[in-house]
C-alpha cells in the first residue's frame, strides 16, 4: 500500500510517497480503500510539526473488509469519515466503524470527501455557535475557500444575507457562485468602513473570521450590537488577547471546535445526513478547487499555503 509519509516536520518537501504494509481491521474496525481524501489547512500545520505519521483527516471510499463485530456496513459500501487519527493521504485506511458514515448513491466520492471537514465545520459555526435566521446578515472572511464558500450557502439556506470577503479580486467571481450578497476585496481591516456602509452604520449581526490574528480586532468592529464573532484564526495566526471590559457592544465571541459538535457517532451521522440532505436538494455545492494524484501531496500543500487556491483541494490516490 503507498502513502504520504511525514518523517520529520519541514515544508511541503517534507510529504514522500513511500510503500507501507497493507493494513488490517481489528474488532469493531473497518478497512477501506481510499477513492479521495480532502486536503486542509490544518494539515499544513500537522506536517509542520510532524504530529502524524501520515497526514489526512477526512476522506471517501469503498469498505474491503470489516473486523470482528461490526454490524451495519459490509464489504462494498461507500462511505466518508472525519478522524482524528489522520492517515487518510494514502491507499486504504482501518478506521473504527462508529467513524464513518454511509454515503447516499446521489453523493459522488468527491462530493463526499469534501463535504466532511468543512462541512460540518459550516454547520457548527452557522448552526450552533450563531444559529443564522432569516434577515441575519453575515459577514464571511475568506469567502472563496472551503470553509467560507460552505458557510455561504448554509447561510443562505437558513435566509441569511451574506457579505463576502477575498483576498484578491480574481476569487471575487468564486465567492459571488457561492451565494454571496457583498463581495469586498480586502485585506487587513479594510473592510470595517465598507461593511458599515452595506449595513447602513448598524454592523452585522455575525462575523465568521478564520483569516486570523491580523482581523481579530476589526471583525469585533463592525458587530452590532449583541452580534457575535465566531473566530476559529488562532491555527493559521498568532492567538488575539483581549479584556473583557474591552469586548464591545455586549458582542459574543466564541471559538468553535468542531470535536463539541460531533462527540457521539449518532451525532456524526445525523450532521452528515444533513448535509448531504442540502446538496440533494441543491442547497450546497462542493466546489472543488483541485485534483492531485497522491504522489503530489506536496504540491496541493504549496498551493494551499500559497493562499491562491479556492474550494477543496483533494488528492486522488
Amino acid at each position: 500500500m503507498k502513502a504520504i509519509v511525514i518523517n520529520e516536520a519541514g515544508g511541503p518537501e517534507v510529504l514522500r510517497l513511500r510503500e507501507r504494509p497493507a493494513p488490517r481491521p481489528g474488532p469493531g474496525e473497518v478497512l477501506v480503500d481510499i477513492r479521495v481524501a480532502g486536503v486542509n489547512f490544518i494539515d499544513t500545520a500537522i506536517r509542520g510539526q510532524a504530529m502524524a505519521e501520515v497526514p489526512g483527516l477526512e476522506g471517501a471510499g469503498e469498505v474491503a473488509e470489516t473486523g470482528e463485530g461490526v454490524h451495519g456496513f459490509t464489504a462494498g459500501d461507500r462511505v466518508a469519515w472525519l478522524t482524528n487519527s489522520h492517515g487518510s493521504y494514502a491507499e486504504q485506511i482501518v478506521l473504527p466503524a462508529s467513524g464513518v458514515v454511509p454515503v447516499p448513491d446521489a453523493i459522488d466520492d468527491e462530493t463526499a470527501a469534501g463535504l466532511i471537514v468543512h462541512g460540518l465545520s459550516a454547520h457548527h459555526f452557522a448552526t450552533v455557535s450563531h444559529p443564522v435566521r432569516p434577515g441575519d446578515v453575515a459577514l464571511v472572511h475568506a469567502a472563496a475557500g472551503g470553509v467560507g464558500m460552505m458557510l455561504t450557502q448554509i447561510i443562505k439556506a437558513r435566509g441569511g444575507t451574506v457579505i463576502g470577503l477575498v483576498s484578491r479580486p480574481e476569487k471575487a467571481g468564486t465567492a459571488t457562485d457561492a451565494g454571496a450578497d457583498h463581495v469586498l476585496v480586502s485585506t487587513g481591516d479594510a473592510f470595517v468602513e465598507p461593511v458599515r456602509e452595506l449595513t447602513g452604520g448598524e454592523g452585522v449581526h455575525v462575523v465568521f473570521d478564520g483569516a486570523g490574528a491580523t482581523t481579530f480586532a476589526a471583525s469585533l468592529r463592525v458587530l452590532r450590537t449583541h452580534g457575535t464573532l465566531v473566530f476559529y484564526g488562532p491555527l493559521i495566526g498568532d492567538v488575539p488577547t483581549i479584556a473583557m471590559n474591552d469586548i464591545p457592544r455586549s458582542t459574543r465571541l466564541t471559538y468553535p471546535v468542531t470535536e463539541d459538535h460531533i462527540r457521539t457517532p449518532e451525532e456524526l451521522k445525523a450532521h452528515t445526513a444533513e448535509l448531504f440532505g442540502l446538496v440533494e436538494r441543491g442547497e450546497l455545492v462542493v466546489r472543488i478547487g483541485g485534483r492531485y494524484p497522491l504522489a503530489e501531496a506536496a504540491r496541493a500543500h504549496a498551493d494551499i499555503e500559497s493562499r491562491r487556491s479556492t474550494g477543496k483541494l483533494l488528492l486522488l490516490p
